[in-house]
């Protein structure tokens, strides 16, 4: 659950809506469907910021792309690494 104020997809504006759905279409199909049953994400705590949450998510989504030489076991190798190295709880 965030503690910020979000805003939910069926009260998103056109340009939010268009931001999120830019950004999820870059995602690896593994990302099609939401682990958290309320909506909470990460994601979601950047809705107030549209442009800011697709840049942000969008490098993410391109740098997880199937195009690049490594296999998605490789990507989440590097991403755990990084995640361990720099403390990060989740």
């Amino acid at each position: 659950m965030t503690w910020i104020r979000t805003i939910p997809m069926e009260d998103a504006d056109e340009h939010l809506r268009k931001m999120m759905e830019a950004q999820r279409a870059m995602y690896p199909i593994e990302y099609a469907s939401s682990v958290s049953p309320g909506g909470d994400s990460i994601v979601a705590s950047h809705t107030l910021l549209p442009d800011v949450l697709f840049h942000i998510f969008g490098a993410f989504g391109a740098m997880m792309s199937p195009d690049l030489p490594l296999n998605r076991a490789q990507h989440e190798m590097i991403a755990t690494m990084v995640s361990a190295t720099n403390d990060c709880f989740y």
